[in-house]
């Protein structure tokens, strides 16, 4: 079986960049007619952006806190995007973030990397936070394996306070996040034709300097690159974290993609113009880098 990281390869290469937009539906920045409910609201902006952004993205992520806040409906919603997503030819990246071991993590699994009753999995890959060590991996490195979906293990985070933890020297005389990227090449086996295993690695735009050595301790894993955009970084600081061909990595940018207009206010009549040239100058930002 084709692994994670050739679907994406290929995906990448079909549609020319490695964007990633992160779907993180804010209530008070969608359109919303007068009276309208907010949930279906959420769902109707939600498909139109998909519809959107379809043909010029490799991959969506669609944030789960975003959904889970509106409770059982909002669920339904994120489920319903990730399989809307998914038909539309997407890589659809569940932004989950799920920690735990044993039979829990193999029901997290489940839910999302495994078929149903002849229905494919939610997702094509989801994020994991790999804190409590192989145990809470290897459930969904399993589930992937039998049909072909990955994981993203956190690894180096975009976020300010990531040093706290992620930047500590071990014994080993290893940082924790160098430790992390050791156990995220063990788990990432067998690698695939494009030479791109199923478990990818969460590693922070925000930290060029460590995309370079992470890159190099993780050949063959996909980099998911949150942080481009709106948490500050740019073009040039992804280049470290793409191989000799241009490939290996998926470009994460949600607010900057989705709401361009956020630091205005509420949706303009033009939004969906807004959200298409958002995407078309990130493009054009990575393809200048990326040649």
């Amino acid at each position: 079986m084709r692994t994670f990281g050739d679907r994406v390869i290929d995906r990448c290469q079909r549609v020319g960049n490695p964007i990633c937009l992160g779907l993180d539906p804010r209530i008070e920045l969608i359109p919303r007619g007068e009276g309208e409910d907010p949930v279906s609201a959420m769902r109707a902006f939600c498909d139109r952006v998909i519809d959107l952004v379809a043909d010029k993205v490799a991959a969506i992520k669609p944030q789960a806190a975003f959904f889970e806040a509106w409770r059982s409906r909002g669920f339904e919603v994120f489920e319903h995007v990730c399989r809307y997503a998914r038909d539309r030819g997407l890589v659809v990246v569940a932004d989950v973030k799920r920690g735990d071991i044993g039979s829990t993590a193999a029901a997290y699994a489940q839910a999302y990397l495994a078929s149903h009753e002849g229905d494919d999995p939610v997702a094509h890959a989801v994020t994991v936070n790999a804190y409590l060590g192989s145990d809470g991996v290897r459930p969904f490195v399993d589930a992937g394996a039998a049909t072909g979906r990955g994981v993203f293990v956190l690894v180096k985070t975009s976020n300010p306070s990531s040093g706290e933890l992620q930047d500590k020297k071990l014994a080993s005389g290893r940082t924790v996040c160098e430790e992390m990227a050791a156990l995220v090449r063990e788990w990432n086996e067998p690698l695939g034709e494009t030479g791109y295993g199923s478990v990818g690695a969460v590693v922070g735009a925000t930290y060029p300097q460590h995309l370079q050595e992470l890159r190099g301790q993780l050949p063959g894993s996909i980099l998911l690159l949150p942080g481009y955009g709106a948490q500050g970084a740019g073009a040039a600081d992804v280049i470290p974290a793409f191989d000799a061909q241009g490939q290996g990595a998926l470009v994460s940018a949600s607010r900057s993609l989705t709401f361009p207009w956020a630091k205005e206010g509420g949706p303009p009549a033009n939004w969906e113009e807004r959200i298409l040239s958002a995407v078309s100058a990130m493009h054009e930002e990575l393809a200048r880098v990326l040649r």
